[in-house]
């Protein structure tokens, strides 16, 4: 934490637009209240963990005059638009006012350096402190109350409330709700679908019709059966169809959770419920912490994971019930190499080659597909395709001269792979062996459209898989699932059949 030594007023709070507040908020309008920025992109893990941090804080002092507003400072082009900032207000819960930053004009006047960073500021609109980065949860909770102690003391508190207003409705208006991963198993005909916003598994044919819920549709962590179980935002999904489990990473709880398909009883197999902040992590599974795992992936009784906050892939061994961070420096970026050598970027989609011999990365961050050698003593990294951290866009070609833009889910399906090209809204094809990458469905914009190739529309999907001849693709920001034809890119919408939102069945 950065204290301000001499006075120094904060900028103007001057945005393209405001959300969750009637009206844009001014120092003036602010002042009596403690005010705490949060310099986010919607993209960012790290971001993300901030933001749990600064909900806890935010519900301790709910009763006092402390504000919280979300500076919205986008990495990616998609990021720049309103419509997209407000679902991610939306997919995140995030109930405190957020300032649109056009041209990151706010970023370079507070000087920010890195997402995220959080500034204090004072009753009067005086700077108090900056707070780069994540993991100073009670060091702020702490200085914070002692600030609110010695203003109450001042007299330099005002407790009028703000003008604040949801954008988003609270009443379930579709029956999924930002689905985030999704596993087609085409000898058993199921699809199971993380449906991440409203914090559950859902099971379907794989025409769609309704066969199991499990968890509550309320964030929390509890084992049991389906109807008591709680998750917290679940996104990768793995099947052991022969012991008729499923493995789920249960994102916000950062833990690794195991349903039992026959009896549907939820139990925890990975995590404390702790972030860890260790670089090469090892140890007993249920006592080892984990950091936002994304997805998941199994083979021959090892569960990989793409541990998305700690930017590793990491391998639980099922029978002995241990687990380690397996790949990645855990530096953040794009380098190839051996296990320890290598870079990834918040890796958030796994998907295995037919034969087991590589797993294959959606590498989010730095917008590119990567693959990892399992033949060697210790794996490999290499880069299939794709650019850097702020190298990144929808262009077809071959191997770096190919771009995404932020993909989050892969899928092998006969001898290609299969990119949830997330926020280009498209669905792409790659040839490992020569890094070719074609665009199949899709064109850039965002939409929700069915038709042949580019004529379909997707927004900002988040999960691919396949069976069959076909790949269904979890539609996050639709809240929808999609069906593609793998040859051909014809999209259609899977009607589901049976599925009700969390306490509301919708027609």
């Amino acid at each position: 934490m950065t204290l301000q030594r001499e006075p120094v007023r904060a900028p103007a709070l001057v945005g393209s637009a405001w959300l969750n507040t009637e009206e844009p908020l001014t120092w003036d309008k602010l002042r009596g209240k403690l005010v705490l920025l949060d310099f986010w992109t919607y993209c960012c893990i790290n971001c993300l963990h901030v933001l749990e941090e600064v909900r806890a804080i935010e519900a301790k002092y709910a009763d006092q005059p402390f504000v919280v507003i979300g500076v919205h400072s986008a990495k990616f082009t998609n990021e720049q638009e309103i419509a997209h900032i407000r679902a991610a207000v939306e997919r995140n819960a995030i109930r405190h006012p957020v300032v649109v930053d056009a041209g990151n004009r706010l970023w370079d006047a507070f000087s920010v350096r890195g997402w995220p960073t959080l500034v204090l500021v004072d009753p009067q609109g005086y700077l108090l402190a900056t707070v780069p980065g994540e993991g100073h949860g009670a060091q702020l909770d702490a200085a914070i109350g002692q600030a609110l102690r010695v203003l109450r003391e001042r007299d330099a508190l005002d407790d009028a409330p703000l003008p604040l207003r949801l954008e988003f409705a609270e009443t379930p208006t579709t029956a999924l709700r930002y689905p985030g991963k999704i596993l087609a198993d085409a000898t058993g005909d199921r699809l199971y679908i993380a449906d991440s916003g409203n914090h559950r598994i859902v099971v379907t044919t794989l025409a769609g019709a309704h066969i199991a819920t499990i968890g509550t549709g309320q964030p929390g962590n509890t084992d049991g059966p389906a109807d008591a179980a709680m998750f917290n935002s679940p996104q990768g999904l793995a099947l052991d169809a022969a012991q008729q489990v499923l493995y789920v990473a249960d994102t916000n709880n950062h833990l690794i959770r195991r349903i039992d398909l026959v009896t549907q009883v939820v139990s925890t197999v990975a995590g404390t419920g702790a972030q860890n902040r260790l670089r090469f992590p090892a140890g007993p599974a249920r006592a080892t912490a984990l950091n936002s795992p994304w997805d998941l992936a199994l083979r021959d009784g090892t569960l990989w994971i793409a541990m998305a906050g700690q930017h590793q892939i990491w391998a639980l061994d099922l029978a002995g019930e241990t687990i380690s961070a397996a790949v990645g420096s855990s530096g953040e970026g794009r380098r190839d190499g051996d296990a320890r050598e290598a870079a990834f970027a918040q890796p958030s989609g796994l998907a295995l080659s037919d034969d087991g011999r590589h797993l294959y990365v959606a590498d989010s961050e730095i917008s590119c597909i990567r693959a990892v050698d399992l033949t060697a003593a210790e794996p490999t990294v290499t880069t299939l395709a794709g650019g850097d951290l702020f190298d990144f866009g929808l262009r077809d070609g071959t191997g770096d001269a190919a771009r995404f833009q932020h993909p989050l889910g892969v899928a092998w399906h006969g001898d290609h792979l299969y990119v949830a090209d997330t926020y280009n809204h498209a669905i792409r094809r790659l040839d490992p062996p020569t890094g070719r990458v074609q665009t199949l469905a899709g064109d850039g914009t965002a939409g929700d459209a069915n038709g042949a190739g580019r004529d379909a529309r997707f927004y900002e999907p988040g999960g691919i898989s396949a069976a069959g001849d076909v790949l269904y693709v979890a539609d996050t920001n639709n809240h929808a699932i999609r069906v593609v034809t793998a040859a051909t890119g014809r999209t259609a919408t899977l009607a589901l059949s049976g599925v009700c939102a969390p306490g509301l069945c919708l027609p």
